[in-house]
């Protein structure tokens, strides 16, 4: 699918977006293999939340849905009849995998080509110490990951990178494992995984940048899933950049450990509100209203980078509005997700008129250049295609986004968003 975008020449809206793809995983993984039976609102739409209901009953789980509802009747893990397939999720692999490595039984978890090409080292190396018996391909780097069983016991490990996603497999692995299992981080990412283990009771204690966890069974515990901040980072990025916007993103999560994006919009000199904070299942939410900005350069990295990882595309077109040069440094990791994210950002963006330079681990952007519509290649990257989406709005003349339908991993909706978005200011 071809998406097709045109300048908009005033932007106003109210948009929720979807459900939030970490906590939409983290609600099903968790009470799949929690004791009783739970209800899930505002679930993820996307295809990755999809694979991770899909393996979970593959598991065991009852799961029944009825639009974005989930009900959740979950147990012991059990024996699948088949290889399970995380898709394109990288959450789902690497999460599922920390379930898998204590169970009584042989399982083989796959995904699509890109999955199977992103690193699985990070968690195949750990869960090894802890005892698991897992193989992979590649010298035990990349999937399939072939589970074998095996007595887990706790382990002291100090985490290479700060990833949200490794410490939730460990932290699963160690409700399964004899012994206390604690993780050192190099620095804070989402917590997530911390908040739901408490609210279900599992004995995890937060110390600074070093968290543990007991082993015990989880009790389940319904869930309302807060709008999710990386989607709705591409709406805030298209109202401060646009000269004649004002945009309201409603029931937004806005947990410490996401809201990166939001301190580095502020920092540029964005003008978003945040208003009616509440709380929903533990997690905080609210609603962002963004106006047209003034936007100036800033440096973005270190132990911020973790709580924006995904929102730096879109960050990085924020930086060609903004007066003066951005340096987005510390980012190596996008090179490693669905497509090279800091390859294909320069690229692209480049293609559309921006004055923009790759660095090994990030991006410098000098703002002020004019952008100009022109066929643009997403790399079948759901990030990369919103981004191009939002670049569209923003540019002169008519913008093209190939494989556009790749939004549809975490947002399924979000060209009628779009074009809602466009229209509503006509």
């Amino acid at each position: 699918m071809q998406a097709t975008v045109r300048h908009a020449a005033r932007l106003r809206g109210s948009i929720t977006p979807p459900g939030d793809k970490s906590i939409s995983h983290r609600a099903a993984i968790f009470n799949a293999i929690a004791d009783g039976e739970a209800r899930i609102e505002n679930y993820g739409p996307g295809a990755d939340c999809l694979s991770t209901l899909r393996i979970m009953r593959a598991l065991g789980a009852g799961i029944e849905t009825d639009g974005t509802s989930v009900v959740v009747r979950g147990g012991l893990p059990t024996e699948p009849g088949d290889v399970l397939d995380a898709g394109n999720s990288g959450t789902t692999m690497r999460l599922v995998a920390g379930v898998l490595a204590g169970a009584p039984f042989m399982s083989v978890l796959t995904g699509d080509a890109s999955l199977r090409s992103r690193p699985m080292g990070r968690i195949v190396e750990p869960l090894r110490l802890m005892g698991a018996r897992v193989e992979a391909r590649q010298d035990g780097t990349l999937a399939p990951l072939v589970f074998g069983g095996g007595a887990l016991r706790g382990i002291r490990y100090r985490m290479p990178v700060a990833s949200a996603q490794l410490k939730s497999c460990l932290l699963l692995a160690g409700l399964f494992a004899d012994g206390e299992t604690v993780l050192e981080q190099p620095a804070l990412s989402r917590d997530h995984t911390e908040l739901m283990f408490r609210a279900m009771g599992a004995e995890v204690v937060e110390d600074g940048l070093t968290v543990s966890v007991k082993p015990g069974r989880l009790t389940p515990v319904d869930v309302v899933v807060p709008a999710d901040i990386s989607s709705a980072a591409y709406w805030l990025v298209a109202a401060v950049c646009h000269p004649d916007a004002e945009v309201v993103v409603r029931g937004v999560g806005v947990n410490p450990s996401r809201t990166g994006v939001l301190d580095a919009l502020q920092a540029m000199g964005a003008d978003i509100r945040i208003e009616n904070r509440r709380s929903e299942g533990g997690e905080p939410v609210a609603d962002l209203t963004a106006r047209s900005s003034k936007l100036e350069a800033t440096e973005i990295g270190g132990d911020m980078i973790p709580r924006l990882v995904d929102e730096v595309p879109v960050l990085a077109l924020a930086a060609c509005f903004a007066k003066g040069t951005t340096h987005i440094k510390d980012a190596a990791e996008l090179r490693l997700k669905e497509s090279d994210r800091l390859r294909v950002t320069n690229r692209e963006l480049t293609r559309l008129g921006a004055h923009i330079e790759e660095t090994a681990d990030g991006l410098r952007i000098t703002g002020g250049a004019k952008l100009t519509g022109a066929a643009c290649r997403s790399a079948n990257d759901h990030r990369m295609a919103m981004t191009l989406g939002v670049a569209g709005l923003l540019a002169s003349g008519k913008t093209t986004v190939s494989s556009a339908e790749s939004a549809s991993v975490s947002y399924p909706t979000f060209w009628d968003d779009l074009d809602a978005l466009a229209g509503a200011g006509a």
